[in-house]
Order: structure tokens, then sequence, then C-alpha cells
């Protein structure tokens, strides 16, 4: 890990600790140690650590960082020295000893009304496709968009495929592809993803403790099932 990076306020409240727009495993691991190191060692004022993909932002609050620490700096100069700080002393561990979790998608009609364009377009049959998706194991880089919407990468540059020119309604659980990222609509939503499955999981629920099914550094896998199994689930 290089130590190239930025640090920029997001108002009076909350700072940046960007390592590129990129999608980048490297990154997203550093960026996840960051965040736990941070909740480790946590300060008087911090509020919340934010992941993304090769980023980090901490909510704080600068009045009571003033009141408790009265640092000689300004309050972003000193809450940027921690987050340096986090930087160079979290240690990444990686994801690769974390459960997978595996994902029931239906692939047919009509859960996956953009599957058999996409095929057409790779040269690909339909089944080829749902292969090509359900092989890997994806890593979630965050959580966004929507309350769990999870971005998971990356896919398989086969199926690989840009936004639509304009959104379209979705529907809860769709999956989509876009670029070389995957994900899962959570709720129902206009979205510019192609959708090619869905899946019959409850991805975001605000009526149990964790409403969110999956977080950033989790590790996933898709699965098919056939159009009775996902209407009996």
């Amino acid at each position: 890990m290089t130590n190239q990076h930025k640090i920029f306020p997001l108002g009076d409240a909350a700072i940046t600790f960007d390592m590129g727009n990129v999608i980048s495993e490297a990154h997203n691991q550093k960026a996840l140690a960051m965040q736990q190191w941070l909740l480790a060692h946590p300060f008087e004022g911090l509020k919340d650590c934010l992941v993304a993909y090769s980023s980090i932002t901490v909510l704080y609050n600068p009045v009571v960082i003033k009141k408790y620490y009265n640092p000689t700096t300004t309050i972003f100069a000193w809450v940027a020295e921690r987050l340096q700080q986090a930087f160079e002393q979290a240690q990444e561990t990686g994801n690769a000893g974390r459960e997978v979790i595996r994902i029931p998608v239906c692939y047919e009609d009509p859960y996956g009304p953009d599957l058999a364009a996409l095929a057409e377009q790779k040269q690909l049959s339909g089944q080829q496709v749902v292969n090509l998706h359900t092989s890997p194991i994806y890593n979630v880089y965050m959580i966004g968009f929507l309350p769990g919407f999870s971005y998971m990468g990356v896919v398989d540059e086969q199926i690989s495929a840009p936004r639509k020119q304009q959104p379209t309604p979705v529907l809860a659980g769709s999956v989509g592809i876009a670029g070389s990222q995957t994900g899962i609509y959570p709720l129902n939503s206009p979205g510019g993803w192609q959708i090619i499955g869905r899946t019959p999981l409850k991805m975001f629920d605000p009526f149990v403790p964790e409403p969110v099914k999956l977080q950033a550094g989790d590790r996933v896998q898709f699965f098919a099932i056939t159009k009775q199994e996902f209407e009996s689930y």
C-alpha cells in the first residue's frame, strides 16, 4: 500500500481519507482496517466511520472535540492526524477467512428482464451468463445508494456491462450488473443496472435488530434457483 492519498473535509463535521477513485481490493481492505482501528481507538466526538471502495469518511462532533482536547490546530487538522495515524497503524487482515454468504437468485423470466439482451450482446447463452455470474466469490466493497444496497465485485469481464442510459423501475431483491460491479437492490427503486435475476431474500428490514443483511467486507456467492423455488421461499 503506497502513501498516495488525499484528506479533505466534507463540511465542518466530516472528513474523507481517499486512496484513489478506483475499485481496488487492496485499498478497500485498508479502508476497512482503518475503520476497525478507529473503532478500537475512538476519540471523544467520533460519530461514525463509513467505508467506500477506496476511502473512509469519518463523521465527528467538532464541539465535543474542542471541549475534550482543545487542539492548538484546527479541528479538521486534528482529525486528519487521527486518520493518518490509523492509516499508518491499521493492519489489513483480509477477508479470506470470512464465511461465504450464499445468496439464492432466480435468473428465469420474469425475474431477470435484462438477461437475454445481455447474453445476446455478449454472444453468450443465458446459461453461460448465469454460470459466469454465480462462479466467483464477490467482495462487498461498500453499502450505499439505498439502505442495504451492496456494491460487490468484480464480475467476470465477459459479462461486464454499462449502466442503462435511462433508469427504469426496479423491484426489491433484483440483482444487477453495472460495469465490473454487481449488486442487489434492497428496495423498489428507479435504477440503471442491468437486471439479470432476483433473490427472494430481504436485504433490508428496518424491523429487525440487524436491518442490513450484508456489510462491507463480507464475501458473497450467488447460486441459481428455479422460479418454483423462488416462489416457495
